[in-house]
C-alpha cells in the first residue's frame, strides 16, 4: 500500500467520521481501510484517530494532520492535471488572513462568486487586526494594509487606500472644528495599536510639499481593530484617520465629518504577502488573482 494510498484513506476516515463510510466511497472493503491507517499511524509513531464501537474521532495529531493531508492530495490531484490542455479544476483550502473590515465589506460579499466559479476550492478566512505570522499558523497569503516589514516574504503591491482625517458631528459641536494642524493640540485622538500597549503613532499631517509630520496628540481611547476605531469615532471620542472607502458612506450620511482635507495622511500602500515558494499551488495563484480583482475597485493605482 502506497503512502498516497493511506493520505487517501485517512482524509476519506477524517471527512466522513466512519470507517465503513469511507470504505463505500474508495469501493474498499471495511478491514482494509482499518489495516491501512494503522500502517499509517505506525509509519508516523502516533495515533491520529480515536476508535470506539459508536464512532471515530481525530486526535490533537490526527487534526494536525488531516490539514496538511488535505493540502498535499490536493497538490498531487493539480499535478497530475499539470499538462492538461483545458483548464483543470480548482480544488482544496486556501487560507487567507486580511483585515476585519477588507473581509466583511470588500471579500466575503464577492465570495460566492468565487465558490461558484470554482466549487471544489475551500476558503478559509481569518479576519484581524494583528500580524499574524504566515508560514507559522499556516496561511496562503496575506493582504496588508501599511508597511511591509516581513523581509522574508514576497509582495505584491495591489495599490493604495486614499485617507481621510473624520470625526462626529457631536464631537465637533463640543470642540469645534480643527482649521488648521495648529488646532490639534486641543482635540483628542482616537489611538490606534496592533497590540494594547504599544505606543500610538499620532497624527499624520501631510503638507502640499509632499512632506509628512506626525502630531501627538492627547486622547482617552485607545483600541486595536478597525471596528472598534470607527465606532470610538461615531460615538465622538474623538478624531480619526481611516481609509476613505471605509467612511465615504458615513460621510454622504452625515455620521461623519471630513476635516482639514488639505491635510490627509498619506496613502497606505495595500499588500499581497505570501511565502517564497518557488512553484506556488495553482489554486492559491488563482485565489490571489480574485482578490487582486475585488479590491481593484477601492484602491488607488500604485505609483
Amino acid at each position: 500500500m502506497s503512502l498516497l494510498d493511506q493520505l487517501n484513506a485517512f482524509a476519506q476516515v477524517a471527512e466522513l467520521g466512519s470507517f465503513t463510510q469511507a470504505a463505500d466511497r474508495l469501493g474498499w472493503p471495511k478491514g482494509k481501510v482499518s489495516t491501512t491507517i494503522q500502517a499509517l499511524e505506525n509509519h508516523l509513531g502516533t495515533r491520529l484517530l480515536h476508535r470506539t464501537t459508536r464512532k471515530v474521532q481525530l486526535t490533537q495529531d490526527g487534526l494536525a494532520f488531516q490539514d496538511r493531508c488535505r493540502d498535499l492530495l490536493a497538490d498531487v490531484d493539480e499535478l497530475q492535471t499539470l499538462f492538461q490542455r483545458s483548464a483543470p479544476e480548482l480544488r482544496g483550502r486556501v487560507r487567507v488572513d486580511m483585515s476585519t473590515g477588507a473581509a466583511r465589506h470588500m471579500v466575503i460579499p464577492h465570495l460566492p462568486e468565487l465558490l461558484q466559479r470554482h466549487p471544489k476550492l475551500e476558503i478559509e478566512i481569518s479576519s484581524t487586526d494583528r500580524r499574524v505570522d504566515l508560514v507559522r499558523e499556516g496561511f496562503d497569503c496575506v493582504l496588508r494594509v501599511g508597511a511591509v516589514v516581513d523581509s522574508g516574504l514576497i509582495a505584491r503591491p495591489l495599490g493604495r487606500f486614499k485617507m481621510i482625517n473624520c470625526a462626529s458631528p457631536g464631537y465637533l459641536a463640543r470642540h469645534g472644528t480643527p482649521q488648521s494642524p495648529d488646532e490639534l493640540a486641543t482635540h483628542l485622538l482616537v489611538h490606534y495599536v496592533p497590540v494594547l500597549g504599544a505606543r500610538p503613532d499620532g497624527f499624520d499631517i501631510a503638507h502640499p510639499d509632499g512632506s509628512v509630520r506626525t502630531v501627538a496628540m492627547a486622547g482617552q481611547v485607545t483600541v486595536n481593530n478597525a471596528e472598534a476605531y470607527q465606532a470610538a469615532c461615531l460615538a465622538g471620542l474623538g478624531l480619526i484617520q481611516a481609509p476613505q472607502h471605509g467612511v465615504q458612506a458615513l460621510i454622504a450620511d452625515g455620521a461623519l465629518v471630513e476635516v482639514l482635507p488639505e491635510h490627509r495622511a498619506p496613502s497606505m500602500p495595500v499588500h499581497l504577502l505570501y511565502a517564497n515558494r518557488r512553484h506556488q499551488p495553482q489554486r492559491v495563484r488563482a485565489v490571489m488573482d480574485w482578490l487582486a480583482e475585488v479590491m481593484a475597485p477601492h484602491l488607488e493605482p500604485w505609483a
